[in-house]
């Protein structure tokens, strides 16, 4: 199961839920005894021991500079042996009793920075209160009770979400510190950018690797039995992370510092070069597999919209041509806008792949192909650019939902009335979960209680408004074998496309000489 995450969604977890459905009794009943026993007087020793770091944390970053390096005086060098010494018995009070370190740490002179990874959870933060080294944080973190004081004490790099040019002032912080020749304490980043399910590692962000300097990798591994300390965007809140954890008798964790790795001087120019090599073989030491997906990607399938992405959803993999297309950035309200206005005065006329290259202005080539395959209908190979546009708006604004609807809808109604179908609703909200079946059936009754057999954009505003939890009410609940299927099971879906990842879009049926001939052709 946790293999086969990251070849459907690297953000997918797995923990207690798919440990009652696999059957362990057992581990429910050490859960059931563990949390009123043991894990109430385990929480409030984590507490006492928050609490106690907090002063020594705060008197020790009285006074300092963010931005001058300053000597590391006696008192203080105390004071870091002294919270490194409070955290780790606070680890230890939460069920970490050792931590497994392999290799050496590299020194700051040697590689002012190391790159972490996978970055999976909250419980990550071991290897920083061992080092007390630096890290790059969002600025509202130092904002956060007693946690945040004991932030500010490793001198992190800031990053602020409110500020445009933030981006480029963290990398110039970074490169500032790394080339201060071991004088700043050394930086621990998560190039991941995001949390991830631990099965694979996805795309590095460059940030740790423009600086040009020698890098250690170091990666973290958490051997348990059950996996409760991994973050699940889905279905577990912060406060059962915890509790999960708290309940398990012991929590294994394992660092190991590989080697130094040294850029070339091609890497040297090229931060996306030097990150996927240094991705390399920390996948090797990992011996998990590497996926091209990125931190936007984890964008789109974490969106809190109301229609949220099931785990085999196809948009993963459009989202991914569309940037190899340089089409995202330029892919603005008024573009969206102006594609929807454009695929409704075809209506409904299907587009060849020579057409769609035209409507896009660009020319054919192989990731317009796959682009276009994802889309065409097997009968004559053509496709419906409206399915194109919707994909598209999800994948620009994911969160959007009511957005991304109104598009459809304007694309989709009837000149006469402005109603679409019950059909022209499948293909929709089909399109826009990037699923290839789904049955809207029980949602479109409650969409018409008349029987008109249409409805209008304004009647499925106001049934949202009265039910903004409509997708959970009748279509996830409906089309849970389909939309949210257990890993063993999409490990043999039928209809997946040749990289193993993404459904049709099309609504459809395959015959299975033309799935043939689709997986020849893309192989």
């Amino acid at each position: 199961l946790m293999k086969q995450g990251c070849k459907d969604n690297p953000w997918q977890s797995v923990g207690l839920r798919e440990c009652r459905a696999n059957g362990a009794p057992c581990l429910l009943l050490q859960i059931a005894l563990m949390t009123v026993t043991i894990f109430p007087i385990r929480l409030i020793i984590v507490a006492f021991m928050m609490l106690l770091a907090w002063p020594f944390a705060f008197l020790a970053s009285m006074g300092r500079s963010e931005a001058v390096v300053e000597p590391q005086c006696l008192w203080r060098r105390v004071v870091d042996l002294l919270l490194k010494v409070i955290m780790r018995l606070m680890w230890f009070a939460g069920g970490f009793h050792w931590v497994k370190v392999k290799g050496r740490k590299a020194l700051p002179a040697e590689a002012p920075i190391l790159t972490l990874a996978p970055h999976s959870s909250y419980f990550d933060a071991i290897p920083v209160t061992m080092t007390m080294a630096s890290i790059v944080m969002k600025a509202e973190s130092k904002d956060i009770p007693l946690w945040g004081t004991l932030i500010k004490f490793i001198r992190p790099v800031f990053v602020s979400r409110s500020d445009p040019d933030s981006r480029r002032k963290t990398v110039e912080e970074i490169k500032r510190r790394a080339c201060s020749g071991g004088e700043w304490p050394q930086i621990m980043i998560f190039p991941e950018g995001t949390c991830t399910n631990r099965s694979c590692l996805i795309t590095f962000k460059p940030g740790a690797f423009i600086p040009a300097v020698p890098v250690q990798p170091v990666v973290i591994r958490y051997p348990n039995r059950m996996v409760s300390s991994r973050l699940c965007y889905h279905t577990q809140t912060w406060f059962e992370i915890l509790w999960l954890t708290l309940c398990q008798l012991h929590n294994e964790f394992e660092i190991e510092y590989l080697p130094i790795y040294t850029p070339s001087e091609e890497e040297k120019g090229n931060p996306a070069l030097f990150a996927n090599n240094v991705r390399r073989i920390m996948a090797k030491a990992l011996r998990v597999p590497t996926t091209d997906y990125s931190f936007d990607d984890c964008q789109l399938a974490m969106a809190e919209g109301q229609l949220r992405l099931p785990v085999d959803t196809c948009l993963l993999e459009f989202a991914k041509l569309v940037r190899r297309l340089g089409l995202k950035t330029k892919s603005t309200e008024q573009v969206l806008q102006d594609y929807g206005r454009r695929a409704r005065k075809l209506e409904g006329q299907k587009l060849s792949l020579e057409d769609f290259a035209l409507y896009l202005d660009m020319p054919v080539s192989d990731m317009l192909r796959e682009t276009f395959a994802l889309f065409s209908e097997h009968e004559d190979n053509t496709m419906d650019i409206r399915e194109y546009v919707i994909a598209l708006s999800v994948a620009c604004r994911p969160a959007k939902t009511l957005e991304t609807l109104k598009l459809a809808f304007m694309m989709f109604e009837a000149e006469q009335d402005g109603a679409i179908t019950e059909a022209e609703l499948a293909v929709i909200l089909k399109t826009a979960l990037g699923v290839a079946e789904l049955s809207v059936s029980r949602l479109f009754v409650a969409l018409d209680p008349t029987d008109t057999g249409k409805i209008t954009f304004d009647t499925f505003r106001r049934f949202m408004d009265q039910q903004p939890d409509f997708a959970e009410d009748y279509l996830y609940a409906d089309n849970e074998t389909s939309l949210f299927s257990t890993a063993s099971r999409l490990a043999t879906a039928p209809l997946k496309m040749a990289n193993g990842i993404c459904p049709k879009f099309s609504p459809k049926d395959h015959s299975s000489d033309y799935t043939a001939g689709l997986l020849k052709k893309h192989n």
